[in-house]
Formats: C-alpha cells, sequence, structure tokens
C-alpha cells in the first residue's frame, strides 16, 4: 500500500469517530481519579464538561485548574445517591448549556470486609452509590440522551464479571450495574443510543484509600501496591476513544481480561486462584 493510500485509509477511520466538540458530558464523581480525568480529556476535546461530587471544596479546586486549562465546564455539588441531586443536576445542565449528550456514571465507592464481619449498612450505603446512583442519573438523563442519539457510559470493574473476596458490595453493585445497562442498551437498539460498559483492571486512584470497612469508616490506606496499576489518565484515553467508535465493552488491562475470560470458562479454577490472589492482601481475613 501506498503513503497516500495509508494516510487516506487513516482519514476514513478518523471519520467514523463520533467527536466530542460541541457535546455536553456529564461526568459523576468528577473531582477526583478517573472521573477527573475523564473530565480533562473530554473537555480537551472539546466537549462542555458537567462534573458531581460530594466535596464542594474538591469540586471548586478541580474547577480552578480546568479554567486554567480553558475547558467549558460546569460543577455541581450532588450525592448520586439521592434522587432529587440527580433531578437537580440535569436541571442544572439544561439550564446552562440546553442539552446533554453523553453521561458517564463513574461516581462509585468500594469496601473491603468479609462478608461475615461486615455491617449490612455497609454494603447498603455502596449499593445506594454504585447502582442506583447510576439508575438516578440514567432516568434523569435519558430524554436528553434519546433525543440527541448519544452515549450512556458506566464506569463498571472487573469485580462486575468475577466476585471478589473482601469486596462483597462492590462486586455486587458493579454486577448489577452491568446487567442495567445491558437491558438499557438493549431497549434502546432501535433508537441509536449508545451503551459502554467500561471494566478498568486496578487503577491509580484514591478510590481505595476511601474504601469502606466492615463498620463503615474509610480504609484510608490502599492495601495494594498502587505504583503497579494503570493510571486514571490512561484509562480516561481508553474510555474516550471507546466513547467514539460507540463500543460496547471494554476491559483493561491484560491481568483483567484474563480474568474475565478465565473465568468464563473455567471458574472453579477462578474460585482458587483468585482466593490465593486476594489472600496475599495485607489484613485481607482470608
Amino acid at each position: 500500500m501506498t503513503l497516500k493510500a495509508i494516510q487516506f485509509s487513516r482519514r476514513i477511520k478518523n471519520l467514523k469517530l463520533i467527536a466530542m466538540k460541541g457535546k455536553v458530558v456529564i461526568i459523576t464523581g468528577g473531582s477526583s481519579g478517573i472521573g477527573k480525568s475523564l473530565a480533562e480529556v473530554f473537555g480537551r476535546e472539546g466537549a462542555s464538561v458537567v462534573i458531581t461530587g460530594r466535596n464542594l471544596a474538591n469540586l471548586e479546586q478541580v474547577s480552578l485548574e480546568f479554567k486554567a486549562l480553558n475547558i467549558e465546564h460546569l460543577i455541581v455539588n450532588a450525592d448520586v445517591s439521592v434522587e432529587e441531586d440527580n433531578k437537580k443536576l440535569v436541571a442544572l445542565t439544561i439550564a446552562k448549556y440546553g442539552r446533554i449528550d453523553i453521561l458517564i456514571n463513574n461516581a462509585g465507592i468500594s469496601m473491603r470486609a468479609l462478608f461475615a464481619d461486615a455491617d449490612l449498612s455497609v454494603i447498603k450505603k455502596v449499593m445506594d452509590i454504585n447502582f442506583y446512583g447510576t439508575v438516578y442519573a440514567t432516568k434523569y438523563c435519558l430524554p436528553e440522551i434519546v433525543k440527541n442519539q448519544g452515549s450512556i457510559v458506566g464506569i463498571s470493574s472487573i469485580a462486575g464479571y468475577r466476585g471478589l473476596p473482601g469486596r462483597t458490595g462492590y462486586s455486587a453493585s458493579k454486577f448489577a450495574m452491568q446487567g442495567f445497562l445491558e437491558v438499557i442498551r438493549t431497549e434502546l437498539l432501535k433508537k441509536n443510543v449508545h451503551v459502554l460498559i467500561a471494566c478498568p483492571g486496578f487503577t491509580t486512584s484514591n478510590i481505595r484509600n476511601a474504601s469502606l470497612t466492615k463498620n463503615g469508616t474509610a480504609q484510608g490506606e490502599s492495601p495494594r501496591d498502587e505504583e503497579k496499576m494503570m493510571s486514571s489518565e490512561e484509562v480516561a484515553e481508553r474510555i474516550l476513544t471507546a466513547v467514539k467508535k460507540r463500543k460496547s465493552y471494554l476491559v483493561l488491562t491484560f491481568q483483567g481480561k484474563m480474568t474475565v475470560f478465565l473465568n468464563k470458562w473455567f471458574p472453579t479454577f477462578m474460585d482458587k486462584m483468585v482466593y490465593n490472589i486476594m489472600a496475599k492482601e495485607k489484613d485481607s481475613g482470608l
């Protein structure tokens, strides 16, 4: 193939990607970690980004950073687990930008305790944020996304494919999220709405530091070596590309892909493998 033919092929391929310029993107839990990185990469592509979070001070700090980067944005102090906050989020977005094109359900919290030891209120809190937060945000953004033939993204986890010991509520919430989004994708099949389930592997973020212990207090320290993980910036770039290509699934890292594959075909083997790996964590309880 000649150089001109290669260049032409690349231009045609790029034309198939969905441009972000002029799009309005809502990102829940956008003040840190993957959410913040997503807001930055979509903003750099020309999208107007709306980020939510429960900590107003963190949101205001991100806003200052985005102003310096000339990223068009709106911050909304909101808790995704509260239905009324999601109504407010949509109303404020429409009031400022007049449309919603993409919803990224990113807000999430983890937990770390064996089920026998965990207070049930901890599991409920994780489900309220990770699962019901996705349900509420999707419900109130849906009319706009259907109208604009936009995208709904769920930031799930490998724990949504394979249950992880010590993460009962977290795995359950991600399994539930994935099932919910598969239903939404199928129901909207004829309306040209894109639904992406994105599953990062272990990623450098504050989710393990903020992870809940058996009684609901923050863990405060990650039990894993964060330096060996994929960065939140790389995860965000991969998700941006998947949204542009309107992919249905994105599973990241070699370890993540192997976990999904092996768990599908060799579940009994994976019970033992996952147990042995997770047992090596500090204070795993296994």
